[in-house]
């Protein structure tokens, strides 16, 4: 069972934009991952759970600053941490 500590609650609103506001390192080092009515999405590139969305890359395709295109998705959102293997579990030895 995980603890408050080792796990604080997620941001309501979340970007992997650097310039965004509601972007946060410290959350994102932890490792992120969505739920979007009740499916597993990994192309995520911004979300607001109390207002209900995400913001996912629209293809290949970049804005004349070289940025993503995103398309806004409604739907229920459920961020949650992921779960990561404990270092100590990988052998450094060669």
């Amino acid at each position: 069972m995980t603890d408050k500590i080792e796990n604080p609650d997620l941001p309501d609103h979340l970007s992997l934009d650097p310039r965004s506001p509601h972007f946060d390192g410290a959350v994102l080092e932890r490792g992120v991952g969505i739920k979007f009515n009740g499916v597993e999405k990994t192309n995520v590139e911004e979300y607001s759970v109390s207002e209900g969305w995400i913001r996912v890359a629209a293809g290949r395709s970049r804005d004349r600053f070289g940025n993503p295109m995103t398309v806004k998705l409604k739907g229920v959102v459920e961020p949650y941490y992921e779960d990561r293997p404990d270092d100590a579990s990988v052998d450094n030895d060669a």
